[in-house]
């Protein structure tokens, strides 16, 4: 057993401006009322600079900082600054995050963990999970989107039915 397969994940993938974050963020309420506790995972390709330089977790981190927390009374955050070393797998960020009933993934589109596309037709790009091997199990796209796949075509403007069939492929049952 992989690493990765040790967690419930389940990852959301689709092109840019397909409408991921946005399902991924009207899910999370419908997981929530189901009792579960989720984690998320966004991926991104681009330098993440969440602090503005002159502020003293960033001066910390460019005087030469490995890792630099933040801790408020209402949030606290980790900062590692990798420093020429690779970037950490799906199975290592996993594992730096706390116990969680589901870890939702954006992103990380080449790990081998079941995923669902979000697809509209009318953002004029290709569809990813007409891709060979590209381990979709599943379409969120408009209801009137006519898809010729196999995969069942849940409803984008449903994120309970989309979280329900998540819930079902993972076998995670409401704790509520």
């Amino acid at each position: 057993m992989s690493a990765v397969s040790s967690f419930r994940v389940f990852g959301i993938a689709g092109r840019s401006g397909n409408g991921k974050t946005t399902l991924i963020e009207a899910m999370l309420p419908e997981l929530a009322a189901l009792g579960l506790r989720v984690n998320v995972i966004k991926h991104s390709h681009h330098d993440l600079m969440l602090e503005p330089a002159h502020k003293d977790s960033a001066r910390f981190r460019q005087a030469g900082a490995h890792e630099v927390m933040v801790a408020s009374p209402y949030r606290f955050a980790i900062m590692h600054e990798l420093r020429e070393q690779p970037e950490p797998s799906l199975a290592e960020q996993l594992a730096r995050l706390a116990p969680a009933d589901l870890t939702l993934v954006e992103g990380f589109k080449r790990e081998a963990i079941p995923r669902l596309e979000v697809y509209r037709p009318d953002a004029g790009t290709d569809p990813l999970h007409t891709e060979a091997g590209s381990g979709f199990v599943a379409v969120a796209a408009p209801e009137d989107a006519l898809l010729e796949t196999p995969l069942p075509h849940l409803p984008l403007n449903d994120p309970k039915a989309v979280a329900a069939f998540i819930c079902d492929y993972l076998g995670l049952r409401p704790k509520r």
